[in-house]
Order: structure tokens, then C-alpha cells, then sequence
């Protein structure tokens, strides 16, 4: 059964509503900013190709923000449905960022990205193309903040807990929360990696039609210069992301990998068949690449360190 008791449904239909919303997070981090550098050719070279990509992907982003936006509020509204008793504990601190999230950084971006839909006949060139950054960089703004009240979750600071209670004691630290950061960092470079790669593979597609072939050879060059240095940098970024998870959460790093025993160095399962549950330890089949979760989990395959990878789940026991 998928879900055995209420708390099961919960997690499940939550789990549902969070995936489903994040397939379209990325992209439109990811694809704002690209149609604003594509506007910005335009704005300064004057060649009505940039301004056909910048219509044309505009719609895109604009199709992907709406559902977005839909599938988020959703999510709003089962904390208060699904979690009310946490939404209670944690409001005080975990609903602060999202305040300024909803208050500011979703307004700001909102009310700039209707200026840019409907200015482009009102509006003077220099001072519509000011919109669609400013609503490009608002979306980052916004993932910012959402980032910072998860990654609280994750690793709680500035707060402490006041008569069964968390109470905020301080928003500059859980705004400068190291978990957040790094989680920021790796999230907006996951949106200009599926931006581009959607941008790429639309033009693709477009190549094999046959159509507008030297307008998409354009958005092709775009795609590339973003997608190859971007993707780079974030498989370093992305890999210490994991050693930051392993210092605050160790014992969710040996659950993903379904690690039920200390190994000193820890293999990365690529697949594996059973073994996932306390009283199926051992796995039926396994390909395993020997001590790679060592090195994303620690950045060492030194013998001491991943023994504490599984310290936390054995006392837990």
C-alpha cells in the first residue's frame, strides 16, 4: 500500500505536490535571465532575430512561470492542510522567510513581469528591457528565501525553542545559514543548466523540422556558451554541496545510499535491487562503484572519515 495511515498520505500527496512543482522551478530560474540577455542583444545590436528568440522563449518561460505558480500554491496550502501541528511549532521562524518570499521577492517579480508582457508598446526599449531583469533577478530572489526556510528545516539557526515553540532570535543567521548558501548556489546553477538545455533542444528540434533554421542557429550558440561552463562549474559546486549535507546530516546520506552497515570507504550503489528496508539489509543485486560515496559525501577516501557517515544512524538505533 501506498499510504497505511494518514501521516502516510500526507507525505505522500506532499511528495507528489513538491515534484510536480519542482519540474518547472529550474526552468524558470533558468530561462529568465537567458531571455533577458536574449533582449539585451536585441536592445544593443538592433537584429530582429534576438527579438524573434525573445518572444519566442518569452512565451515559453511565461507558460512554465503560470504553472509554476499554480503548482506552488498547492504546496502553500498543505502546510497548514497536511502539516498544521508542525506549521504551529515552526511558524514563528520557518513562515518568516516565506512571508518575504510572498510579500517582496514574488511581488517584485510579479508586477515587473507584468510590465514586461504587456510594455512592449507602452514602454521605452531601454526601460522595458530594466523589467525583464528585474524579474529575472526577483526570481532568484524568491528561490532565495524559499531555499533559506528549507534549509532551516535542515540545519536550524538563529532560533531557539520558547515554551514548546521555535521563536526567531535571529534573521541575519538564518538568512547567512551555510546550508542555504550552498543549496542557493547549486539550485540557481540546476536552473541556467535546464534553461539551457531546453533552449538547446527546442532549436534542435526546430533544425530537424526545417524551420527558421538561422534564427534557432543563433539560440543554439546561446545555449552552448551557458550550458558548457555552467554545468562544469556545478559538478564541483554541487559535489561539495554534498560534503556541507554530510556534516549537519550524515544520517541522510547513508539513507539515500541505503547504507546499513559502517564501510570504511563507502561505495556508490549506480543500481541495486533490494536491501532497502531493515529487514532486507543485504542487497539481491548491486552495481557498485567502489568508495565514490566517500569522496562526495567527505571529499576524502582517507580509512577514518566516512565512518561517521553511519555513527549517527547506529545510535539512532
Amino acid at each position: 500500500m501506498i499510504a497505511s495511515t494518514a501521516v502516510d498520505l500526507a507525505r505522500a500527496q506532499f511528495a507528489t505536490t513538491s515534484i510536480y512543482h519542482f519540474l518547472f522551478v529550474p526552468l524558470t530560474l533558468g530561462l529568465g535571465p537567458l531571455v533577458a540577455v536574449m533582449q539585451t542583444i536585441w536592445y544593443r545590436t538592433g537584429n530582429e532575430t534576438w527579438l524573434k528568440l525573445t518572444r519566442f522563449f518569452g512565451t515559453l518561460f511565461l507558460i512554465n512561470f503560470a504553472i509554476g505558480v499554480a503548482t506552488g500554491l498547492v504546496q502553500e496550502f498543505q502546510f497548514g492542510m497536511n502539516w498544521s501541528v508542525y506549521s504551529v511549532f515552526v511558524g514563528d521562524v520557518f513562515g518568516a522567510p516565506l512571508a518575504i518570499e510572498g510579500l517582496a521577492a514574488f511581488f517584485l517579480e510579479a508586477t515587473f513581469l507584468g510590465l514586461w508582457i504587456f510594455g512592449w508598446n507602452k514602454l521605452g526599449p531601454r526601460l522595458h528591457l530594466a523589467t525583464v531583469w528585474i524579474f529575472a533577478l526577483a526570481s532568484w530572489l524568491s528561490a532565495f528565501f524559499i531555499i533559506a526556510a528549507n534549509s532551516w528545516m535542515q540545519r536550524p539557526v538563529g532560533s531557539e525553542v520558547v515554551d514548546g515553540r521555535a521563536e526567531l532570535t535571529s534573521i541575519w543567521e538564518l538568512l547567512t545559514n551555510r546550508f542555504a548558501i550552498w543549496a542557493f548556489l547549486h539550485v540557481i546553477l540546476v536552473g541556467l543548466t535546464t534553461a539551457a538545455a531546453v533552449v538547446l533542444g527546442v532549436a534542435c528540434w526546430h533544425f530537424l523540422r526545417g524551420r527558421n533554421v538561422e534564427v534557432f542557429r543563433h539560440a543554439v550558440k546561446l545555449a552552448l556558451i551557458v550550458l558548457v561552463p555552467v554545468s562544469a562549474v556545478n559538478l564541483a559546486l554541487g559535489s561539495h554541496l554534498g560534503v556541507v549535507v554530510t556534516d549537519y546530516q550524515p544520517m541522510k546520506i547513508a539513507a539515500t545510499e541505503a547504507l546499513w552497515d559502517t564501510e570504511q570507504p563507502a561505495a556508490f550503489s549506480v543500481f541495486q535491487i533490494g536491501g532497502f528496508s531493515e529487514d532486507d539489509q543485504t542487497p539481491s543485486f548491486d552495481i557498485e562503484i567502489p568508495k565514490l560515496l566517500s569522496v562526495l559525501a567527505t571529499g576524502s577516501i582517507r580509512p577514518g572519515d566516512p565512518a561517521r557517515l553511519l555513527d549517527e544512524v547506529e545510535a539512532a538505533r
